[in-house]
Parts: C-alpha cells; structure tokens; sequence
C-alpha cells in the first residue's frame, strides 16, 4: 500500500511558476513509475509527466520545455516544476504511482489556477 501526498499548487499569474510536491510512502517497490496527472473541468485527464524508478522521464507536448520532472529518492519525493505557466495550465494535478504489475494509486489532488 502507498501514500502519495501532493502539496504546491496555488494561484499564479501567466508567466509564473509552480512546484508541485508528490511525498510518496509506504509499500514502495524497487519498480515503478510515478506519473503527474491534471484534469480541468470539462476535460478528460491528460498525462503531464512521467519519472520512472530507474530515472527515465517523459513529458506531454504541451508542457515540454516548461515543466520539469525531477525526484529525490532519499525523500521519496517527485517534483514538478512548472515555469511558464499558462491559463490553459489551470487544472487539478495529481500524482499516481504504478508498480510494475501492481495496483495504482493516487493522491488527493492539488489545484493550479493560472490567471490574472
């Protein structure tokens, strides 16, 4: 069983950043991926970024050059760090974590809301 604690999300102006916290515990297993999520009303939930154990990364398109996936294994923690920030950015984020032919989990959520 894994906890995922998310933390970071706010209101921000276009053009400004974020850093989104995942603090994973529990069950944590040698093999596994963990992946932020965002869904804005309205819309279907997209993949924004993926880190996997062994440190490979992977970014949705409409992110890419402005957010940066990043982890620190000794906290248990995935960062996303989000420069450049869009109105269409605007959604709630979540952490999931996937273990190689396990379950997923999920964390509550953190909102981002991108306006002036």
């Amino acid at each position: 069983q894994v906890q995922l604690v998310e933390s970071g999300g706010g209101l921000v102006q276009p053009g400004g950043s974020l850093r989104l916290s995942c603090a994973a515990s529990g069950s944590i297993r040698s093999i596994y991926t963990i992946t932020w999520y965002r869904q804005a009303p309205g819309k279907q939930r997209e993949l924004v970024a993926a880190i996997t154990s062994g440190g490979s990364i992977n970014y949705a398109r409409p992110v890419k050059g402005r957010f940066t996936i990043s982890r620190d294994n000794a906290k248990n923690t995935v960062y996303l760090q989000m420069n450049s920030l869009k109105p269409e950015d605007t959604a709630v984020y979540y952490c999931n974590y996937q273990a190689y032919a396990g379950p997923a989990y999920w964390g509550q959520g953190t909102q981002v809301t991108v306006s002036s």
